[in-house]
């Protein structure tokens, strides 16, 4: 079913709504900031298409003309747009469908954008976890990582952490809240290394670990910095550098699922993770074939996992991961 054009247009966003003087950060690096504007802008253009197309081949299409390193951005920005429709139609099946076909090399990113519908419809928002329960029992837990990014982004860190008490969230759920919370700190503190350690530290211990994985995803996936600050992020990330590691290891993972590999990948991972971002992807593979999808939250095994293999391969001592995992 078609919804109404006046519909259409009241879900439109604003394209000032990604840059860095309306949002409220902060970065002093003119480029980095043009690059994660560029992100933002790359967003809402897969936003947008999928706001303007039925046909979901089509939509696909018009997402794959876009520059092979910005293209997850484009259907992680079309999944919040057909998960947005699901949601207000109650009974669509739009997201579905292209995470099963056209979009389904992009699955990880899918459900992460599904997270920041989510957080604009209130009646989903409140039960998140069951409106999501018939996805992946693994991926779907990526759908509150959208959530937790897009609360930071948009509402801020502290107004983020402070609206989780009404989120209804588990405590597995938070954790995952947490590491998207961390990954919007790359955009909120403009991917500045001291930036984001102070970030953290204002958050509860508890989930440190959890914030700094997401550091690590959107360092390797989105970029922008060299690797010298690369560097310095790992040393700042202290024994969170195996959290880092995980992180950075996902984003390679879901580079190459989707085909589109970015030399700020490899670059992030050579650092971090201390080996080719083919070698962290393949690591992933191995923990996830592990895991079992029956756990009540296979995707914080899985997160456990490669992170005791970090653990392992960096030589960190070893430290409580703040959240329960395999034994």
């Amino acid at each position: 079913m078609r919804l109404p054009s006046f519909i259409r247009r009241f879900l439109e966003i604003n394209p000032r709504e990604v840059e860095f003087d309306r949002r409220g950060f902060t970065c002093s690096n003119a480029e980095v900031r043009g690059h994660l504007e560029t992100i933002g802008r790359t967003f809402l253009r897969g936003y947008s298409a999928a706001m303007a197309r039925d046909d979901q081949d089509s939509l696909a299409s018009a997402l794959d003309q876009i520059q092979l390193e910005l293209r997850g951005f484009a259907y992680e920005g079309a999944a919040m747009a057909l998960a947005l429709l699901d949601g207000i139609m109650f009974r669509g099946d739009r997201f579905l469908r292209f995470a099963k076909g056209p979009g389904r090399r992009h699955i990880y990113m899918l459900h992460v954008g599904a997270g920041w519908a989510c957080a604009r419809l209130p009646w989903t928002r409140r039960r998140i976890e069951r409106a999501f329960a018939k996805l992946d029992p693994v991926l779907r837990w990526l759908v509150i990582d959208g959530y937790g990014f897009h609360q930071g982004y948009f509402a801020g860190k502290t107004q983020a952490i402070s609206g989780l008490s009404a989120s209804g969230l588990s405590e597995h759920g938070r954790h995952v809240f947490y590491q998207g919370l961390g990954r919007s700190l790359w955009f909120i503190d403009g991917a500045d290394v001291h930036g984001i350690r102070r970030s953290i530290s204002q958050f509860s211990p508890l989930y440190h670990n959890d914030a700094w994985s997401g550091v690590g995803l959107a360092c390797a996936y989105a970029g922008g910095i060299a690797s010298a600050a690369i560097e310095e992020l790992r040393q700042e990330s202290g024994l969170h550098a195996a959290a880092l590691a995980q992180g950075a290891a996902f984003a390679a993972k879901a580079r190459q699922l989707a085909g589109n590999p970015a030399p700020h990948t490899e670059t992030a991972c050579s650092v971090i993770c201390q080996m080719a971002a083919g070698q962290a992807a393949a690591l992933c593979d191995t923990a996830f074939a592990r895991i079992n999808p029956l756990h009540l939250c296979p995707y914080q095994d899985w997160r456990l996992l490669v992170q005791k293999s970090f653990a392992s391969w960096l030589e960190i001592p070893n430290r409580e991961h703040g959240f329960v995992g395999i034994a």
